[in-house]
């Protein structure tokens, strides 16, 4: 199967179904939801709808899209309507992007108590920034922090960091003010990757002491509060990775990069190489020589190359991507206006009610142009999936 044509459906389609039995009791709920949604995304099974030119008559047919966060075919339209939201947000000053990784260690127990200890990820982080960034030695300011978390690395290996987009800025103690970071530094690394450090270990020695981690298999000697702590023990001294990129040049560059991170999944189509009987081939990036990464394609069998996709289902009603300080959700709308107004700069309106978005996800889901003529493609016929009833899809998009 050539490049162009593949996809992670058709991966799933042809070999999902042998996966499943031969990994029985070791595939939960979650994850065979994932599989079942990619495998009848945009097909027959989800029904549609039937469009024609009113020019020259051309016909397509829209199947529905299964809107599940882990599909790739379905992510790129939410970021669309994520981003309309985002772009009326953006201030007239330099972003930040720090990315937070957890120690292989910490990523085990992480993968056996998702929910938590990706939750403990989050706050860590954003409380690193916040703190440090408040300190009148540093900065003096309460900063604003976009941060979306990823668990995979290039190999599709579980590898959860969080990544933070920042403005270069925040407002004065007294709110009277913008206090400004320098155009090309924002935050010590070295300093934010200690307090990051102590913050999580502290926070994930509680959440043990609550007994709110589980551990199993060849985990499962952790769940002794002796092995945990001495588990914990060479963390305290090792250094954490804490990676400041460069700066944005501008909103252009930023909200490109916003659409790439903040609804990526493990991999996308346009990276799948080849597929055969056995084996995947997926295209990555190797270590960096020379100053670069090195592209080459890794070729796994198809079994191992389910089961490391499958690694990074998140929890059922996990949010991947969460604001905070002047960003929160609970005031943003108001700190936004008072930042605009620090930066002298004519207030634009946020969108603040359920209906304000609506209209804008509307927009987006215009029937494209005919592709013949440019006329105005109208439906005609709708289409009626063979999904039964006791188990419909929870959001359906025709695209």
């Amino acid at each position: 199967m050539s490049r162009s044509q593949l996809e992670l459906a058709d991966i799933f389609r042809r070999h999902g179904e042998a996966w499943r039995v031969a990994n029985a009791g070791h595939v939960n709920l979650g994850q065979r939801r994932v599989m079942t949604a990619i495998e009848i995304c945009r097909s027959a099974v989800l029904g549609g709808h039937v469009e024609r030119c009113e020019d020259c008559a051309h016909t397509h047919i829209a199947y529905n899209s299964c809107r599940n966060r882990h599909c790739p075919k379905c992510q790129w339209s939410t970021a669309r309507k994520w981003l309309v939201a985002r772009e009326e947000e953006l201030l007239p000053v330099p972003y930040f992007h720090f990315v937070f990784t957890l120690p292989p260690v910490i990523s085990a127990m992480a993968y056996q108590n998702k929910a938590k200890i990706y939750g403990l990820l989050f706050k860590a982080a954003a409380d690193t920034l916040t703190t440090i960034a408040a300190d009148q030695k540093y900065l003096g300011a309460d900063i604003g922090i976009i941060a979306v978390l990823h668990t995979w690395g290039q190999n599709l290996q579980h590898h959860p960091h969080v990544h933070c987009v920042v403005p270069g800025g925040g407002v004065s103690r007294d709110g009277n003010q913008w206090i400004a970071s320098r155009p090309a530094f924002f935050l010590p690394v070295r300093v934010l990757s200690r307090l990051f450090r102590r913050l999580f270990l502290e926070g994930l020695s509680e959440t043990f002491r609550g007994g709110e981690l589980q551990f199993f298999a060849d985990l499962a000697h952790l769940n002794d509060a002796k092995a945990f702590a001495a588990a914990l023990t060479p963390l305290r001294t090792a250094e954490w990775i804490v990676y400041a990129k460069k700066t944005f040049s501008g909103p252009g560059r930023l909200l490109g990069y916003l659409a790439r991170y903040t609804h990526r999944v493990a991999i996308c189509n346009n990276r799948l190489l080849n597929l055969t009987e056995t084996h995947v081939t997926f295209r990555w990036k190797g270590r960096r020589q020379g100053g670069r990464y090195k592209t080459k394609g890794m070729r796994i069998a198809i079994g191992e190359f389910m089961r490391r996709f499958l690694l990074h289902v998140l929890p059922n009603g996990f949010h991947r991507i969460r604001h905070y300080g002047f960003l929160a959700n609970s005031h943003r709308a108001d700190r936004l206006a008072l930042c605009r107004t620090l930066l002298a700069m004519v207030s634009r309106p946020v969108a603040r009610k359920r209906e304000d978005s609506g209209n804008a996800v509307r927009t987006n889901q215009q029937i494209p142009p005919c592709p013949c003529c440019g006329g105005y493609m109208a439906v005609i016929e709708t289409l009626y999936g063979t999904l039964p009833r006791s188990h419909p899809p929870r959001r359906l998009e025709a695209l």
